[in-house]
């Protein structure tokens, strides 16, 4: 059986997709982290990821979304509390304003790191991708650090 030459382009390029989309996205300048740490509980147990994100740009900028290699899944959360009751329920995405900055922190803004694909040890740092909607990703590593630590220095 010959498969013409228009077919075989055409698979080829197919195939180069997904390679072509990540080529396409770029480094957020506009970005940027500090004091970025991940809470590691026992077990499967979901993660939680804390960090400083600060815009040095002009223009606010959305994020939409994070993912990393060691998760199979990584969220957007936000926990609040009302009638002492303590909730938490993701975000589709977040806003950090023009020179200004979004604090994930216990008890407010984190990201929920689900499914570890390898145990995470405290002491190890993660790689993980912050999505904006303007297409750019930023890359940050954060520290694992052990369930009763509340901050990256404590």
């Amino acid at each position: 059986m010959r498969i013409p030459k228009t077919l075989a382009l055409a698979f080829v390029f197919v195939l180069a997709l997904p390679a072509l989309a990540l080529a396409q996205a770029k480094e957020s300048a506009a970005v940027h982290v500090s004091a970025a740490w991940i809470r590691v509980l026992p077990g499967a147990l979901p993660n939680a990821g804390y960090a400083v994100l600060h815009n040095d740009s002009d223009s606010a900028v959305k994020l939409v979304g994070a993912s990393s290699p060691a998760y199979g899944q990584v969220m957007l959360h936000k926990s609040s509390e009302s009638g002492g009751v303590s909730r938490m329920h993701m975000v589709p995405s977040l806003t950090i304003p023009a020179h200004g900055k979004v604090e994930f922190a216990p008890g407010g803004y984190h990201l929920m790191l689900m499914r570890a694909v390898h145990p995470v040890k405290a002491g190890t740092h993660v790689a993980i991708q912050l999505r904006f909607a303007d297409g750019s990703i930023l890359h940050a590593g954060f520290l694992a650090r052990p369930a009763n630590a509340t901050g990256i220095s404590d």
